[in-house]
């Protein structure tokens, strides 16, 4: 049928009537999912959802069903916490506690997986070798009066499952809640005080853990730095008193987009760093061989070291961040994963071991951002790691096999020896130049809130939160190592048949959440199984993230 003026006819089409205003303004169907629609989530570009999201009585509405990993165990005491508001995990010692009975079935979830994840790893005293566990609880204690704080907490959580599950509904319920929390740390910027204080520093920390670009990451941690600066008068009084004490940053930081060319020396330097974490990797190899799991994320290590080799210098803060990224994310998920599934056994110490002294080691090839990045956050773990294994090297009640693998904690020890004689003398040298002036905080919490505005108003509010989710940021060469599975866009997860190396399983207490920031339950019998003890002076409990017969959940 010919159209008007006798030219080809239009191929019909149904409006979308309430479709967000990006795709209305670019004439384009919009499929109205929320948080944010397909065609901004894909072009990267604000999505108005975000500002009036629709939800139900369950959170936001999804073109999909979201991935939660949840199972009939979960389901039944998620029910229970919110029929009687009582918090299935009180051995946290949460409080004050937030008014769970105002939070949504999907958000209870959310925050039963991280509370299931830190009190695993407390009852197996394994907090302290992950980077957030223990901070956790407390970060919970700030979001009962704040919040902001809280939906920084459930987008965390909610990148975890994500990765877990491989799904994007999931995403874009952090996706959500990520926004949410960056508004609202926006304003409590704008009014920052001593009372704020806290909760503005737990979800600047919270937020750029879950960034993915390098301007969010940068002006959140600009924030966290002015924040750190403002409570040094009062910190002793913070519930964060021990993480302030952690976050060290140099005061010499200025967290810009600066450049440097490498000079041929100093590129031979790097390259003998690499060799030198590369053949550590190697050496620790064949000690895994019954260790499935350890050896294949060993493997993701060292293929991921390999690419460093083969790839350019970074010439700026921005391709540096883009280089570390995806061990960053790493440090976040694979400890948790592994001290799930093996609870203290001493080859996955000293995988871990591994894992965190090469974030230590690749601090001088990333000099812009390695030490607020990388080092801050690996350091802590490490040292608990080499105080456990020293302990347990010297025991007597070891195998042959057992004490040669604790022998191989010599990269490690180096690393941190190494890294701590350089932290000192940069400390010292930063000390005698350090000049503070009585208005900086004040231009400083300015400056901060109106980066933040500008980052908001043109990026929008959920952009750059979920460390979880970007595509792989590590454009290099391929790695000189064989590579025989495909790889996903969301992390080279190690696996094999139907095993998976994540929480689920069905008997597992940690597998699946959603969305909305309040909810309880009373507490409930956790299952015990056999713990790899090996006369460590601290007991193994397990909770069960793995099971591995349980159905893979990657694909």
């Amino acid at each position: 049928m010919a159209g008007p003026g006798g030219g080809p006819s239009r191929r019909s089409h149904t409006k979308s009537r309430k479709g967000c205003k990006t795709c209305k303004r670019r004439h384009i169907r919009c499929d109205e999912s929320y948080p944010q629609c397909r065609n901004c989530t894909k072009h990267q570009v604000r999505c108005d959802y975000m500002d009036n999201p629709v939800f139900g009585d369950d959170g936001p509405r999804l073109s999909g069903q979201a991935n939660l990993l949840w199972t009939p165990e979960i389901e039944r005491n998620v029910d229970l916490w919110q029929h009687t508001s009582h918090f299935p995990f009180p051995d946290l010692q949460i409080s004050p506690q937030p008014q769970w009975q105002t939070f949504s079935k999907i958000d209870l979830r959310l925050v039963y997986h991280l509370a299931s994840v830190c009190w695993e790893m407390q009852q197996s005293r394994t907090s302290k070798l992950t980077i957030w566990t223990q901070l956790m609880p407390r970060f919970l204690s700030v979001a009962a009066s704040q919040p902001f704080v809280m939906h920084a907490i459930l987008a965390f959580s909610a990148n975890h499952i994500a990765w877990i599950a491989q799904s994007t509904e999931t995403r874009n319920i952090a996706f959500h809640h990520g926004g949410v929390a960056m508004k609202g740390l926006h304003e409590a910027i704008g009014t920052f005080s001593k009372a704020n204080a806290d909760a503005v520093l737990a979800a600047s920390l919270l937020l750029s853990w879950q960034s993915t670009d390098w301007r969010g990451w940068a002006s959140l941690m600009t924030g966290t730095k002015t924040v750190l600066s403002a409570m040094q008068a009062w910190g002793h009084e913070s519930v964060l008193t021990e993480l302030i004490s952690q976050q060290g940053i140099p005061a010499s930081q200025t967290f810009t987009n600066d450049e440097t060319n490498v000079s041929a020396e100093l590129c031979q330097e790097h390259l003998a760093i690499l060799q030198r974490i590369q053949s550590a990797l190697q050496r620790l190899q064949p000690y895994l061989a019954t260790c499935e799991q350890e050896s294949r994320w060993i493997d993701q290590l060292s293929g991921y070291i390999q690419r460093l080799r083969t790839s350019n210098s970074p010439q700026s803060s921005e391709e540096q961040f883009t280089q570390l990224y995806a061990l960053r994310k790493w440090l976040f998920w694979v400890p948790v994963t592994l001290l799930s599934s093996r609870k203290g056994d001493i080859f996955t110490l000293l995988v871990l071991s591994h894992f965190y002294s090469a974030a230590l080691a690749l601090e001088p090839l990333f000099s812009h951002i390695g030490t607020p990045f990388l080092s801050n956050i690996a350091l802590p773990p490490l040292e608990e790691l080499i105080q456990i294994i020293n302990t347990v090297q010297s025991s007597s009640n070891f195998t042959s096999m057992t004490q040669a693998a604790a022998a191989m904690m010599e990269f490690p020890r180096e690393t941190l020896t190494m890294y701590r004689s350089q932290r000192d003398w940069h400390r010292q040298q930063a000390l005698s130049v350090q000049s503070v002036h009585e208005n900086t905080f004040n231009n400083g919490i300015e400056m901060l809130n109106l980066e933040l505005g500008n980052h908001i108003a043109e990026y929008g509010y959920n952009q750059s939160l979920s460390p979880a989710f970007a595509p792989s940021p590590l454009h290099l060469s391929p790695p000189m190592l064989p590579c025989t599975a495909p790889r996903s866009p969301y992390l080279e997860v190690p696996r094999s048949g139907a095993e998976i190396f994540g929480y689920s399983s069905a008997g597992s207490n940690f597998s699946t959440p959603m969305v909305s920031p309040a909810m309880p339950s009373p507490a409930f019998k956790q299952e015990e199984d056999s713990s790899y003890n090996f006369n460590v002076p601290f007991a193994y409990s397990s909770g069960g993230f793995v099971t591995p017969t349980a159905v893979p959940l990657w694909t």
